[in-house]
């Protein structure tokens, strides 16, 4: 089963909790509940370095790996994702 991530900030989104959801409350499929609620983004005006920082500490605790390790994976992957690939 192909896990889908979400395409501003990357978290796999395996239980349909995890989906965003839309102002009918349909659940969007492209982006997790925490980045997209009631139809719109939660921080419209994040910029990509910005959940960049938000991801790698994230990451940094969940995956218990050094902030530094997390930050370089996060640059590597963040950008390519929907919400930022220009």
């Amino acid at each position: 089963m192909e896990i889908k991530i979400c395409q501003s900030c990357g978290m796999p989104m395996r239980k349909i909790k995890d989906y965003g959801i839309f102002i009918n409350r349909n659940r969007n499929k492209e982006y997790c509940c925490f980045c997209f609620q009631k139809g719109e983004f939660v921080n419209p005006d994040i910029t990509v370095e910005q959940m960049i920082n938000q991801v790698a500490v994230i990451m940094a605790n969940k995956m218990r790996m050094t902030e530094e390790k997390a930050r370089g994976m996060a640059e590597k992957f963040v950008p390519r994702l929907k919400r930022w690939d220009n």
